[in-house]
Formats: C-alpha cells, structure tokens, sequence
C-alpha cells in the first residue's frame, strides 16, 4: 500500500500539536510528512519535532504545487480556512482542517461543494469526537440508562493571560482585513464543548424517536445569549448560550477564560432517572450508579481515523457535514452585539505583564450553576449580568445550502 503523503500548513503556533502527532507516524512509515508551512520560522525543537528533510515553505500555494500531498492538515486562523482548504481541496488533498472549520454556513456549502467537485474529504478537528468516554455516554442515552433527557448542559472555567491577546493579529478581534475573525469563549477555545453538546442532543433526539434527526444531526432553531468581556478586547472573554433545537432538549453551553477556579469542561446530561457529567478533556465520565468520575481510555486521533478512511472507508469521525449545526450557532453568536463590559469592580487582575490574568470573583460558580439549572446569568441575579439575552432565530442550514446551490453564477 502507498504511503500518505500528508503536508502540515499552519505548523507554528497550535500546529506545533500537530508536529507532535506527524513525527512519530513519519517515522514509522505510517505517513510520508513532504512538507511543511508558516509565515513564522519553522524549526526542529524538543516539543514540535521535525524530521530532518522536510522542506519549509511560507505560501501554502507554493507547498501544494510542489509537494502534491496526499492530506493536508490545516491549522491556520479560521478566517483563512476556506481559501487554503480550497486550494488543498483542487490539488487533490483530503483535509485534517482545523476547529471552527469555516466562519459562516455560506462558508461551510461552498467548502462541501468544493470536496464533492473535487472527490476529496474533510475531517475537522474536533477531537473529543474521538473520545471513548463520549461512546459510552452515548450508548447510555441510547440504551434508556438516564431515561428521557431533559436537558444538556456545558461548563468550562479556563485562565488566559495577557500573553495570550498578543500571540497575533486577530486575537480578541471582531474583524481584519474586512473579515469575520471566529475568535471570542464559546467559538474558539470552548468550542469542542458546544460541538460535544451537539453531538450528545443528536443521541438524545434519536433515543427519543425524533424523526427530524433521521438523515444527520439536529440543528439548533433559537438562540438566547449573554456575551461579556473583562478586557478591553472586541470579542467576549466569558459567555452562556441557550439554544432551542429542533429536536432534543435544551443545550446550554457557559464559558469564561476569566475563570477564579479551573473547570476544564464538564457536559452534565440531565435525564429523568439520572444525570451524567462528562469532562471531555480528560475523558472522565460518570453515569448514573457510578460511584465517582472514571477515566475512560481510548481515544481514536483525527488523522488517524482520516487515514483508515482513506485506505479502508472507516467512517469519518468529525466529517464537514456533521459540524454544520455548529457553524450555524457560530455565525449567530459572531453575528450577535458587541459583548457588555463587566462592571470593574468585579474584576480582578493578578500579576504582571506578559503573564498578568483578569479573573472575576464567583464566576466559576455562576457558570456552573447556568448549565445545572439550563439557565442564564441574568436568570440568576448575578449583579454584572445583563438585564435580558440577545435573541435570535438561526439560519436553516438545509435553505442555506439550497439557496446557495440555485444562485446564479
């Protein structure tokens, strides 16, 4: 059998994860890595190994003409994503692309167009996808061991410090360069959790018999949300969504990086004969009669499973299609007003430059107790919440596409 020959574009930055998972797959001939490419120096290090031979290049147009990857693993910022993976796409690369994949549901049809003229597939990087923990939670619902779930729950209660805002140009911005930048708590670093919730509501809407979830995962309909911000940044650094589904319960996903205590994500399932938490970082979950959290080992990597669908069709486990709910709620909340500032006697900054982190007292609290009780901050008296959420209804994903597909050229 021909060895893959994967290209990584994008290989600084968070695509030094990447290297990590490349180096030991080219040296065992599992894969061919043919090359490599950033604007910023690439070198061979300790954390990000790179096999020694792998040409660099700074233009991704560039690597494609000349190395002609088999896969290309994307891992740019998200407002590049539909030109590189295009371009990947036409040069006959299956893609490992990089959360959010796109930035609008307009994005996302013409990225499915694109693969389906071209013949190649897309994965995108959703990980806890993977998780084996998120397998047994979901044959859980299926086999009726919560009963009828009521509602789904999110919390995530992270630290970012000042380093974290100026690592580049678009961090905590709304736009550049007159596009959309998909940056902000719930669409960037706490996004696995809302595309967990989704993903456990689709199981959910199935057990229950849903006809709507019969050809693909269900699709959130309304959203009410609360965006903040404690830095003076122009996306939200803390924010709590509530979305209706058109099948399913309720999901509430609430998430700050201006965390007083660490909550690395908890998705807490809240069912008529019990209720089951699971952190998907580290793929701890407890269902109902279990006497305490359990680690659940196994879990399948991305472009592993992107490589066994290539050589034997295994099922894609984050393929494009099953991600368009979630870009359908990302267009919304990037789409909704400006984030409110928090009161600034409720915020509170600890040490000192590059390395200074803005907290804010209880808030960890607060946002657990929005996904225990599937409600808002404002619903709970918090004194810096706002007065009411912002509504909106979201696209139909199915009409997007159609309305794109009948445009004339």
């Amino acid at each position: 059998m021909t060895i893959p020959r994967v290209a990584l574009i994008g290989a600084d930055g968070h695509g030094r994860s990447h290297r990590r998972t490349l180096a030991p797959l080219h040296a065992a001939g599992a894969l061919e890595l043919v090359a490599v490419c950033d604007l910023a120096p690439v070198r061979d290090e300790p954390d990000a190994p790179l096999p020694a031979g792998v040409p660099v290049f700074t233009d991704h147009r560039e690597l494609l003409a000349a190395a002609h990857p088999d896969v290309a693993v994307i891992c740019t910022p998200p407002h590049t994503h539909l030109e590189i993976a295009t371009a990947a796409a036409r040069a006959g690369a299956d893609l490992l692309l990089e959360k959010p994949p796109v930035t609008s549901l307009a994005e996302h049809t013409a990225l499915t167009e694109v693969l389906a003229a071209a013949g190649q597939v897309c994965q995108v990087g959703f990980q806890a996808l993977g998780s084996a923990a998120l397998v047994e939670l979901l044959a859980a619902i299926h086999a009726g061991r919560l009963g009828r779930i009521t509602g789904i729950g999110a919390v995530g209660a992270w630290q970012r410090p000042d380093a974290y805002y100026e690592r580049a140009s678009w961090t905590g911005r709304r736009r550049v360069a007159g596009r959309p930048v998909i940056d902000g708590a719930l669409v960037n670093p706490f996004a696995h959790a809302l595309m967990q919730c989704l993903a456990v509501a689709t199981a959910a809407a199935a057990a229950d018999g849903a006809e709507a979830v019969a050809g693909g995962p269900v699709r959130a309909v309304a959203m009410e949300l609360e965006r903040y911000r404690a830095r003076p940044i122009e996306v939200d650094d803390t924010a709590v969504v509530r979305l209706r589904l058109d099948a399913g319960p309720p999901v509430v996903v609430a998430a700050t990086l201006c965390g007083d205590e660490f909550v690395a994500g908890d998705v807490i399932v809240h069912g008529e004969r019990g209720r089951a938490v699971l952190e998907y970082p580290t793929d701890r979950l407890r269902l109902p009669g279990d006497a305490g959290p359990r680690h659940v080992p196994g879990r399948v990597g991305l472009l592993q499973n992107l490589l066994a669908n290539r050589a034997d069709g295994t099922p894609l486990l984050a393929p494009l299609a099953r991600t368009a709910p979630f870009t359908a709620v990302l267009e919304a909340i990037v789409a909704a007003p400006d984030p409110q500032p928090v009161d600034p006697s409720a915020v509170v900054a600890h040490g000192a430059g590059t390395a200074r982190v803005v907290t804010v007292p209880g808030i960890a609290d607060v946002l657990r107790r929005a996904a225990e009780r599937l409600a808002l901050p404002g619903e709970l008296g918090v004194r810096w919440a706002a007065r009411s959420p912002y509504r909106a209804p979201l696209a139909d994903v199915t009409a997007n596409e159609l309305q794109l597909r009948t445009e004339p050229a």
